[in-house]
């Protein structure tokens, strides 16, 4: 057998030990792209504090913490007042809107919504009342999340400690805010919406 012949035949089998171990690793999880799209037996399977650890880690990542955390924008998040909305406002052609208290207080955050009314709220961008909730909330967005992740996030606000923090009424168009706030300019006409956002005579913020 010459060199050449000896090196052919040792790249066949690793080429060969490769596929191997391709399949044993394919047999051994079991996971197809079918598997990971269906949430519902993967949802099955999560135990109460992997499912709230899933919904924590969203709510990071999706940036509910910047916007309902106090202090977050400031680069100084409290934590001991997680989600409890914020003072911050945000100020456009909406009016001025303030973070909700997103805690499961029952007076002032979320205590009194189910699950359900969690998911419907940031997944369509109305509250249980069927108020609008109105800019910078981006619930066009969290439309986009699968059921399990929408339902893991709601399982989370459920389980986080209540804090009592009332939301600060929205302000309407044209009117001075008291407290200080992040100023979004009129659009260009590039940028200039077709229809007022959250509706005409919208008067609830996010």
């Amino acid at each position: 057998m010459t060199r050449m012949q000896s090196r052919f035949n040792l790249a066949l089998v690793v080429a060969a030990l490769s596929g191997a171990a391709v399949v044993a690793s394919c047999g051994r999880s079991g996971t197809t792209a079918g598997d990971t799209a269906g949430g519902a037996d993967t949802a099955a399977a999560m135990t109460a504090e992997e499912r709230i650890e899933m919904g924590r880690h969203l709510t990071v990542i999706a940036g509910c913490t910047d916007c309902h955390t106090p202090g977050t924008l400031f680069n100084a998040p409290d934590m001991t007042r997680n989600l409890s909305g914020s003072e911050l406002g945000w100020s456009g052609p909406w009016g001025t809107t303030y973070p909700s208290n997103l805690t499961p207080d029952v007076e002032t955050g979320i205590g009194s919504w189910n699950e359900e009314q969690i998911v419907t709220a940031f997944r369509t961008g109305k509250r249980p009342d069927g108020s609008p909730i109105l800019p910078p909330m981006p619930w066009p967005n969290y439309a986009h999340f699968t059921d399990e992740e929408a339902y893991a996030i709601a399982a989370y606000l459920k389980s986080i400690p209540p804090v009592r923090h009332a939301k600060v009424p929205t302000v309407p168009p044209g009117k001075v805010p008291a407290s200080g706030v992040l100023v979004f300019p009129a659009p260009p006409a590039w940028d200039a919406p077709k229809a007022a956002p959250g509706g005409a005579g919208a008067s609830h913020g996010g």
